[in-house]
């Protein structure tokens, strides 16, 4: 994670929470959006994660939502040297193409550049693998934004064990730029994406993960309790959890938050930064109180007992 550690003014092994970006321009409107971003690095935050398909699910978006909004918030704050920007390329289709084709990568990333109105990128993500494109043709293509200044460091998304291994493979044999910082799902309740073969890898080559659904899709903040309850713009992501061990961890977050004086966010995140190969999970907020209380979880300890209760509440398997 070296040049993981050079990118902007930040140095994100020291990072314990990354602001997502996802719900800018979406579930957050413009002033709200401005608002979260201002008390998070009000409260010591530099990080802010995003990409160029964020919110093209929502009805009337075509993508790209979000980064205009952080965009918008950089010129009118000048704040672009004092945080770090993270964003994804693959999702988000360009004249009918998507992916990691070499292309579409250069075409992409103009589009965030001009949406973000920076002229570079500080952590770049291929926001999905694409089983379709050669990994070496790939390889070129990150290391030619990295060579053009216009990428500082690049990472993965979504990518299992074995095609994280092999992409990394591709580049290290022609000394291009190589995947510093992995983004796949993990918290209490979605482990299989992290834990196993792909936390083996990272922590191997100290690639630095920064896992996105820290909190669930909200499950884990407790406002999930029932059936009753899920209903919202996230409403179809918890439901797996209120039907499976979803009630027996909030249970113990319950018990571990009334112990500490913290909030079920601050414990969750907690759990997941104490994890081995953890470079900070990632958390969205849609407003300043929210934001304000996931910040508490960076003074956060648990205790080994904390960790080992959580860890035992969250490995019951859950249906999908």
């Amino acid at each position: 994670m070296t040049e993981l550690r050079r990118i902007g003014k930040s140095d994100l092994s020291t990072v314990p929470l990354i602001l997502g970006g996802n719900v800018f321009g979406w579930t957050a409107d413009q002033a709200t959006s401005f608002a979260v971003l201002d008390a998070f690095v009000a409260g010591g935050g530099t990080v802010i994660d995003t990409a160029d398909v964020y919110s093209a699910w929502a009805p009337g978006h075509v993508g790209g939502e979000s980064e205009t909004v952080i965009g918008a918030w950089l010129k009118t704050r000048g704040r672009r040297d004092d945080v770090v920007i993270t964003t994804k390329v693959g999702l988000l289709p360009i004249d009918g193409g998507k992916g990691l084709n070499p292309a579409h990568i250069a075409a992409a990333v103009e589009g965030s550049l001009r949406r973000l109105g920076t002229d570079y990128i500080d952590l770049y993500l291929a926001h999905r693998d694409d089983p379709d494109t050669d990994q070496d043709a790939v390889a070129q293509a990150f290391d030619a934004l990295v060579s053009a200044g216009k990428v500082r460091v690049i990472g993965a998304s979504n990518f299992t064990a074995d095609r994280l291994e092999s992409a990394v493979a591709a580049q290290d044999s022609k000394g291009l730029a190589r995947y510093q910082a992995l983004q796949n799902e993990y918290n209490l309740l979605s482990r299989e994406a992290y834990e196993g073969a792909v936390q083996d890898y990272v922590v191997a080559q100290d690639i630095g993960m920064t896992p996105y659904y820290g909190l669930a899709s909200g499950y884990l903040t407790g406002k999930y309790r029932s059936a009753a309850d899920v209903k919202g713009a996230r409403a179809g992501n918890v439901g797996k959890y209120v039907e499976g061990n979803g009630p027996r961890v909030l249970a113990v977050l319950d018990a571990v938050a009334a112990a500490h004086g913290a909030s079920l966010a601050q414990v969750s995140l907690a759990w997941i930064a104490a994890q081995p190969g953890i470079t900070a999970p990632i958390a969205s907020a849609t407003s300043v109180a929210q934001v304000e209380d996931l910040l508490g979880a960076i003074s956060l300890r648990l205790t080994p007992e904390d960790l080992t209760a959580l860890d035992t509440a969250g490995r019951v398997s859950v249906p999908v």
